[in-house]
C-alpha cells in the first residue's frame, strides 16, 4: 500500500499528538506525585502539645459543657454585678398600713394608792387599807404602827400616822391627769383635787391660788387648763405619745358606748383607732392605722426584682451575683495558697530526699491529723466575739483554709518529682551546672503541670463547697457580704425553707452547677493531659 506525501504527513502528525498526550500525562502524574509526596511537610500536619491536649479536651463533650457553664457563671458573677442597677447592700423598702399598739385603757373599780413626798407607803400597807376600807374600819396596825384611814369623798381615802399628824398618802378611784405633756402634778394638787371632786365642789384653793373644777372634771387656773379627773386609766405605749383631755375624752365615750373604733382629729390630721377588748384583763387596746415604712422583706419576684428580696429587703438576683464572685474569689485565691506551699515543700522533697523528704512528709502528716473543723468552728466564734471587721474575715478565712489545705498538693508534687528526677533530661541539666532551684522549678515543675491544674481544678469546687458549709453555719463570709453559702443561711428558719423558694434554690443551684462544672473540666483536663488516652 503506498502513501503520498500528503498521508505521511498526516501519520507524522497523529504520532507526533499521541506522543505529545502521553507526555503531558507523564509529566501530570509526575506532577501530582510531587505535590502529594509523603515526605512534603506540607502534608503533615504538626500540633503543639498545648495542641493537642486542647483537641482532646475539645472533643470531650461533657468536659465542653461544663466549661460552658463555668464561662456562663463568671460572666454572671462577675459582669452581672457590673451592669446591675442595684449595689449589694442595697435595701428597699416598702409603705404598709398596719395597725399599731396605741394606748391602752381600763376603768378604774379597784383602789389607787400615792405616796406623801418620801413617806413609806409600800404594797403590804396599801393592802392593810383596803382591808379597813372594805370591813368599815378606820385604822389597821402594821409592824408596831397604827394607820389611821380617813374618808375624804366618795371612794377617796387618806391614810396618816402619829395620831393623825402625818400624811402617808392617798387611795382612790378617780385618777387626776394633767393636761400638759411632760408635767406630773404634785402630790397637795392631786390631794387638794380629789377631795373638791368627789365631795362635788366646784372650786378649792392651794397655796393661796384658785381652782376650778368644770364640766367633765377639767381642773383650771387662771382660765388656763392643768388637769382633768377620769374614773379611766388611759395611757400610751411609747413614752413619747402625750394622750390630750380630748382624745381621752373621746376614747372613753367610744369605750362606755360599745364601740369598737372611733376617729379623732389632732394637729396632724384625720386618724381612726381601732378598739379591741381584753377579756381576761378586761382591759382594752387602741390601736392606730398608721402607714409605716419596713424593710421589703421576701418579697416575691416581680418585673423590679427577679428573684425576690431576702430577709433584710435586698436584691436576691444582685445579691446571687455578688455572692458567686466572693465565693469563687475565695476558691481561686484557697486553691492558689496550698498551690504555692504545696510546690515548694512538695518540690524540695521530692528532689532532695533522705532526711528532706523524712522532715517534710512528717509535717504533711501531721496536717493531716490536724481536725480542721473544729479549729474553723473555733476560731469562727473567736472571731465573732473580737469582732472582726467582714471583710478582714474573709480574708482569714481564705489564709486558714489554704494553710489547711496544701498537704495533699505537696504529696502530688512530691509523688511526680521522685518519678522525674532519674531521667535523662535531669541528668542532662546536673551535667550543665544549673543551680538546684532552677532545676526543681524550671525543669521538673512544668513536668507536674498538668497534674497541678486537674488537682486544682477540682479542689476549687471543693473548697466552694467547704466555704459554702461554713458560710450556711455562720462561721464564714459575714453580711453585708454576699457569698452563696451565707444567702442559703436563711433555710434555717423552716418557714422560710417552705414558703420562699426564690431565697434558696437559686443559690443551691449555683453551687451545684459551680462545683459539678469545675468536677467535669477536671476529668476533661485529666483524660487529656493523659498521654495513654485512645485517640
Amino acid at each position: 500500500m503506498k502513501f503520498n506525501d500528503k498521508d505521511k504527513n498526516d501519520i507524522l502528525a497523529s504520532k507526533l499528538n499521541e506522543q505529545a498526550e502521553a507526555q503531558t500525562a507523564v509529566d501530570t502524574t509526575a506532577a501530582s506525585e510531587e505535590e502529594y509526596s509523603l515526605n512534603d511537610d506540607r502534608r503533615v500536619k504538626v500540633l503543639s502539645p498545648g495542641a493537642m491536649v486542647a483537641k482532646r479536651f475539645f472533643r470531650n463533650r461533657i468536659a465542653v459543657v461544663g466549661l460552658v457553664i463555668l464561662a456562663v457563671m463568671f460572666l454572671f458573677s462577675f459582669l452581672g454585678g457590673v451592669i446591675s442597677p442595684y449595689a449589694e447592700d442595697q435595701l428597699f423598702y416598702t409603705e404598709t398600713i398596719q395597725k399599731k399598739e396605741y394606748a391602752g385603757a381600763v376603768r378604774n373599780n379597784d383602789f389607787r394608792f400615792l405616796a406623801s413626798g418620801d413617806a413609806k407607803f409600800d404594797s403590804a400597807i396599801q393592802a392593810q387599807v383596803v382591808l379597813a376600807v372594805t370591813t368599815g374600819q378606820d385604822a389597821v396596825t402594821y409592824r408596831d404602827t397604827t394607820y389611821h384611814v380617813n374618808r375624804e369623798g366618795e371612794d377617796f381615802y387618806s391614810v396618816t400616822t402619829d395620831g393623825q399628824a402625818t400624811l402617808v398618802g392617798i387611795g382612790y378611784k378617780d385618777v387626776v391627769t394633767s393636761s400638759v405633756e411632760g408635767q406630773k402634778l404634785p402630790f397637795d394638787l392631786v390631794f387638794a383635787t380629789l377631795k373638791a371632786y368627789t365631795n362635788d365642789e366646784n372650786a378649792f384653793e392651794l397655796g393661796g391660788e384658785q381652782y376650778t373644777i368644770a364640766e367633765g372634771g377639767v381642773v383650771e387656773k387662771g382660765g388656763e387648763e392643768v388637769a382633768f379627773v377620769s374614773r379611766y386609766v388611759i395611757n400610751p405605749i411609747s413614752p413619747d405619745i402625750f394622750l390630750s383631755r380630748d382624745f381621752q375624752e373621746q376614747l372613753v365615750i367610744a369605750l362606755e358606748s360599745g364601740a369598737d373604733k372611733f376617729t379623732f382629729t389632732d394637729e396632724n390630721g384625720e386618724s381612726e383607732y381601732f378598739i379591741d377588748y381584753k377579756p381576761d384583763v378586761k382591759n382594752w387596746v387602741v390601736r392606730q392605722e398608721t402607714a409605716t415604712r419596713t424593710y421589703d422583706r421576701y418579697a416575691a419576684p416581680s418585673a423590679k426584682h427577679w428573684l425576690g428580696t431576702d430577709r433584710n429587703g435586698m436584691d436576691m438576683l444582685t445579691r446571687l451575683m455578688y455572692g458567686g464572685r466572693v465565693s469563687l474569689v475565695i476558691g481561686f485565691i484557697v486553691e492558689l495558697i496550698s498551690l504555692i506551699i504545696g510546690v515548694i515543700l512538695g518540690g524540695l522533697a521530692g528532689y532532695f530526699g533522705k532526711w528532706v523528704d523524712f522532715l517534710i512528709m512528717r509535717i504533711v502528716d501531721i496536717f493531716y491529723c490536724i481536725p480542721s473543723t473544729p479549729i474553723i468552728i473555733i476560731l469562727g466564734a473567736a472571731m465573732d466575739t473580737m469582732g472582726v471587721d467582714p471583710q478582714i474575715r474573709m480574708l482569714y478565712l481564705m489564709l486558714i483554709l489554704g494553710f489547711l489545705g496544701w498537704p495533699g498538693m505537696a504529696r502530688l508534687v512530691r509523688g511526680q518529682i521522685l518519678g522525674l528526677r532519674e531521667q535523662e533530661f535531669m541528668v542532662a541539666t546536673e551535667a550543665s551546672g544549673l543551680r538546684v532551684s532552677r532545676r526543681i522549678f524550671k525543669h521538673l515543675v512544668p513536668n507536674v503541670i498538668p497534674q497541678l491544674i486537674v488537682s486544682c481544678t477540682m479542689g476549687i469546687g471543693s473548697t466552694i463547697l467547704i466555704e459554702a458549709t461554713l458560710s450556711f453555719l455562720g462561721l464564714g463570709v459575714k453580711f453585708p457580704f454576699a457569698s452563696w453559702g451565707n444567702i442559703i443561711n436563711d433555710v434555717n428558719n423552716t418557714f422560710v425553707l417552705q414558703n420562699y423558694w426564690f431565697i434558696w434554690i437559686p443559690a443551691g443551684i449555683c453551687i451545684l452547677l459551680t462545683v459539678l462544672a469545675f468536677n467535669l473540666v477536671g476529668d476533661g483536663l485529666r483524660d487529656a493531659f493523659d498521654p495513654k488516652m485512645k485517640r
